[in-house]
């Protein structure tokens, strides 16, 4: 018998055992078949190595048995990979939506719309600024601002109108909360 014909009546007896064996492990047919394939190629380019006594089948066998180790090995790194990155990911969401459940955007627009408030008022002319603390943080009248501080109600409202552009010019992306705060 040549060559050739122990081989191929090594691969009839043996192709499909060692695509199930390497299927039962690999779960994939096209992967089990590859293994396969290349087992018996490999075989075949060294098949004058091999003493006449050797036993083939195991040979081949072995080498299907490695590929299929390589192959879930490969697998299993890939998901313990993906797990990692998952569980990162999932932690990082769990991060955002606590920082976001945390967040109470009144006090955070508060706190910076009373700063542009405080630097406005700092900004504005002495008389201005007292007519309009007077006025808001204080709740007197026009009158009253003006009998205790010697003007007329004109000017009173005059200084207050004022304050208020001044305010509504440096809130304007506040003025839902300038709106609440002063009107």
């Amino acid at each position: 018998m040549t060559d050739a014909e122990a081989f191929n009546q090594l691969f009839a007896d043996y192709q499909g055992r060692f695509i199930r064996f390497a299927h039962s492990y690999v779960r994939d047919v096209a992967v089990a078949e590859d293994f396969a394939m290349e087992a018996f190629m490999h075989y075949w380019e060294n098949r004058h190595s091999f003493k006449q006594e050797s036993n083939v089948p195991a040979y081949i066998l072995t080498i299907i048995k490695n590929k299929c180790l390589n192959y879930l090995q490969h697998i299993q790194v890939r998901e313990q990979a993906a797990g990692r990155i998952k569980d990162q990911a999932a932690w990082e969401l769990q991060t955002r939506i606590s920082t976001l459940e945390a967040c109470n955007p009144t006090e955070l627009f508060s706190a910076e719309a009373m700063e542009i408030v405080q630097n406005t008022l700092e900004a504005m002319p002495v008389r201005t600024r007292e007519i309009f603390m007077m006025s808001r943080y204080q709740n007197k009248s026009y009158k009253e601002i003006a009998t205790q501080l010697n003007l007329t109600e004109k000017g009173v409202e005059f200084h207050i109108s004022k304050a208020l552009k001044l305010l509504r010019h440096h809130l304007k992306d506040y003025l839902p909360v300038f709106i609440y705060l002063f009107l």
